[in-house]
């Protein structure tokens, strides 16, 4: 669909809001993102916000976009835009949903956009739920005196330089809970680690990594095809995922995260570079397996057994 930048407003010196409209918007839920078509940056996701905490038609969508200047270019076309400029972008799709029942809601930096819309439906359906949000100080974190008006004691500022979120301390205070959780990666390993040891179902558990921009340089690599021998050059800016559809291979995925673990391969050869959060350290350090929606390559070449 195509949609036009309506307003734009700096949340921070990184963070930008941009509001887009178009013809009969369809209607989200919380968690749920939008694609964008970023030019030579390729295709970019971005969570929607709501702060009504409902399904409705929107007279326009919300994002917030954290500008990385070491990134791979989706971000700074992003917050490149201008009012009237139009973007291609796919309907919202919903992976990471709010489940049902008593919720505890932790964001990191830019990872708070999914969570917004998270704790405003659970505040609208009168359940119970804590929310913490985290960042390196005050000033690198948007909508953090906004949250605090609207949820009140349910919601809860850790910055960094004043005092670090005891995440352990969170988990554990909010066993019986589902866990929503978005952010850096490591933030989410170590989450996921915790709750599980604090006595968590593996179901009670949900996670979404952003990594648009993030997750190290990115170089070009080779990969062969261990049945076929046909060899891909895989560049910055494109998964393996993107090279290998375009060139006519019928694979198996869904979240394009590294969260759902639909997408493992077996790795022959090479050394691969693990940007999932869904191996194990010793399986990453094994390097017998990967997830190639978001892994890459320490070696030159990795050959794949599809």
């Amino acid at each position: 669909m195509l949609l036009t930048v309506d307003r734009i407003e700096d949340q921070t010196d990184h963070i930008r809001s941009i509001w887009l409209t178009g013809d009969e918007l369809p209607g989200f839920t919380a968690g749920a993102h939008l694609k964008f078509d970023c030019g030579d940056a390729g295709t970019r996701a971005y969570s929607l916000i709501s702060w009504e905490g409902r399904e409705s038609v929107p007279a326009a969508y919300q994002i917030a976009v954290q500008r990385e200047d070491n990134g791979t270019g989706g971000s700074k076309f992003m917050h490149e835009l201008k009012v009237g400029n139009q973007i291609e972008a796919t309907e919202p799709k919903n992976d990471f949903p709010l489940a049902n029942g008593k919720a505890l809601l932790i964001a990191g930096g830019i990872g708070i956009t999914p969570m917004i819309s998270m704790a405003a439906w659970a505040k609208s359906s009168s359940r119970e739920y804590k929310f913490h949000y985290a960042s390196r100080s005050a000033d690198v974190m948007a909508f953090g005196q906004a949250l605090a008006d609207v949820h009140g004691d349910a919601f809860t500022r850790h910055n960094d330089d004043v005092a670090m979120m005891d995440l352990n301390a969170v988990i554990e205070n909010g066993l019986g809970s589902h866990l929503h959780i978005c952010g850096p990666k490591r933030m989410i390993e170590a989450a996921r680690e915790m709750a599980l040891n604090a006595g968590y179902n593996a179901d009670h558990i949900h996670f979404e990594l952003f990594n648009n921009d993030a997750g190290g340089e990115e170089t070009a690599f080779e990969v062969e095809v261990a049945d076929t021998g046909d060899v891909y050059t895989i560049p910055p800016g494109k998964s393996i995922i993107d090279v290998l559809e375009e060139a006519g291979h019928d694979l198996v995925y869904d979240c394009l995260r590294g969260d759902c673990g639909i997408c493992q391969t077996d790795v022959v050869s090479g050394e691969p570079d693990h940007r999932d959060v869904v191996l194990s350290d010793a399986e990453k350090a094994d390097g017998k397996v990967m997830q190639i929606c978001v892994g890459r390559a320490k070696s030159a070449r990795l050959v794949l057994d599809l």
